[in-house]
């Protein structure tokens, strides 16, 4: 936050948007409840327009609100990332990217990813930060990252798309597996098997749990977790992991599993995001990786499968 370059009201109103409260807000600015009270009642008789709904347990914001505070909300943030961009003149560090993914991305495709723009970018300064799917976007939300990766299976209202690409969920498996010698595998077959998934928050396990409630198929896990790295070591035959390719790409490369496509159409649904906070102007440094990492993600595309073997 750059807090001195808005007006007090200005201030006061953004405080009051974010904690949806006048105490909350007045506590965060060391005021009196009264006076955050004094500035939003100026900014409305100035505005000649309401813009919070007052209610007995805090405060929401209006339509003229929620704009008035998405408008404030990027200018504060290109403001910091002019000051930052001011500060690094004349110093050998390049611009500071932060980066948030899913916990799939974290183990293997990030670190290659962020090792190689190290490379191409000497002293640059990269942050990644994990977290759940609605942890990293409300990261993005508030300004406290610059990009999100993450999988996607429908629109998140007031994020941009930098980039996408289709990612389907794949059975993973080891190569020896009967289900291995198939090209393209049935919801159906695969529920005849241990079956490693996430939790229910998971995209993979939603899709799957949704292509099971269509076709009218029960399953019961072998094993259920959010973290993909606890998953992996426990894959042996006859157990099938739902997976994304770029979670296992390494060990697709390595020949230890292989990834099967899914013919149902549910399991097809979903999308990779590079998602940018809309109404943001992206750094030089950010744009540069962002341009790195699409190249990963689209060499990564080229998926290989991996081959079965004989048990």
């Amino acid at each position: 936050m750059t807090p001195s370059l808005l007006s007090i009201p200005m201030r006061h109103f953004l405080e009051v948007a974010r904690s949806g409260s006048v105490n909350q807000a007045a506590a965060r600015l060391f005021v009196a409840p009264s006076a955050v009270s004094r500035q939003i009642a100026k900014l409305e008789d100035a505005l000649g327009t309401p813009l919070f709904e007052r209610h007995a347990r805090g405060m929401s914001l209006t339509a003229a609100g929620r704009q008035l505070s998405a408008h404030l909300h990027n200018a504060v943030l290109d403001a910091e990332q002019v000051i930052e961009q001011v500060r690094d003149l004349g110093g050998q560090q390049a611009g500071r990217v932060r980066m948030a993914c899913t916990e799939g991305f974290a183990s293997h495709f990030m670190p290659g990813v962020v090792g190689g723009f190290r490379d191409a970018n000497p002293g640059s300064r990269i942050e990644l930060h994990v977290g759940s799917p609605d942890e990293v976007s409300l990261l993005l939300a508030r300004g406290e990252t610059d990009l999100v990766l993450k999988y996607v299976v429908a629109p998140e209202p007031g994020l941009k798309i930098e980039h996408a690409a289709p990612a389907p969920v794949h059975a993973v498996m080891r190569p020896d597996h009967p289900l291995a010698r198939q090209r393209l595998l049935q919801v159906a077959e695969v529920v005849r098997y241990p079956l490693i998934v996430g939790s229910k928050g998971v995209t993979t396990r939603q899709l799957f749990d949704q292509a099971c409630s269509v076709l009218g198929l029960q399953y019961r896990p072998a094993f259920v977790s959010n973290f993909s790295s606890a998953q992996l070591p426990l894959l042996r035959t006859p157990d099938v992991l739902l997976s994304g390719h770029l979670t296992v790409m390494h060990l697709i490369n390595e020949g230890q599993v292989v990834a099967r496509p899914f013919a149902d159409a549910p399991l097809q649904q979903r999308r990779l995001q590079l998602l940018s906070l809309e109404g943001r102007t992206l750094t030089p440094p950010v744009q540069a990786f962002v341009q790195h990492l699409v190249r990963a993600i689209t060499q990564a595309s080229r998926r290989r499968l991996g081959r079965a073997r004989a048990p």
